[in-house]
């Protein structure tokens, strides 16, 4: 039952009720490290951190490559399968990026993600914009915040 797994995973039955469907069968974890990347954009009276997108690894619970997680959002598995996802639930824990419910919108390839259907990110560390250095002088400036994820895939027999 994805309930079940959901609370052993430690995503929250408040973010994840009724995002993932009862029928869902697979699920793999795989752990994500690197940055989160933001610009600093804005208008001539207020300037703010814009999400630009991840880039990170995955690994696999022996710590092997895996595959990469990009903008889109967006996750390629080392066998070139790929599946890309759209945000049904947030949930923000203190000091690090929200934990998120994704349901998966299109697929590429034949391999590991292809049957994915639902796309967990929780027990994530770090990854939140700079605190401060976004304004009129500084636009356009990127800034690449450290983080780390849970990633928990969610197919279908």
């Amino acid at each position: 039952m994805v309930s079940a797994r959901l609370a052993v995973l430690g995503i929250p039955m408040a973010l994840a009720a009724g995002a993932v469907p009862a029928h869902g069968s697979g699920v793999m974890a795989l752990q994500g490290r690197g940055v989160q990347i933001y610009v600093c954009q804005g208008s001539p009276e207020a300037h703010a951190w814009k999400l630009v997108g991840p880039e990170a690894t995955l690994t696999d619970a022996a710590g092997r490559p895996a595959g990469r997680h990009y903008a889109g959002p967006a996750w390629q598995a080392s066998d070139g399968s790929t599946v890309i996802g759209a945000v049904v639930a947030s949930a923000r824990p203190d000091g690090a990026i929200p934990w998120l419910v994704l349901r998966a919108t299109s697929h590429a390839g034949n391999g590991m993600f292809a049957g994915v259907t639902f796309v967990t990110r929780s027990q994530t560390a770090g990854g939140l914009p700079p605190s401060g250095g976004c304004d009129a002088a500084h636009a356009g400036m990127r800034a690449r915040s450290p983080y780390s994820a849970t990633y928990s895939f969610f197919g279908t027999p």
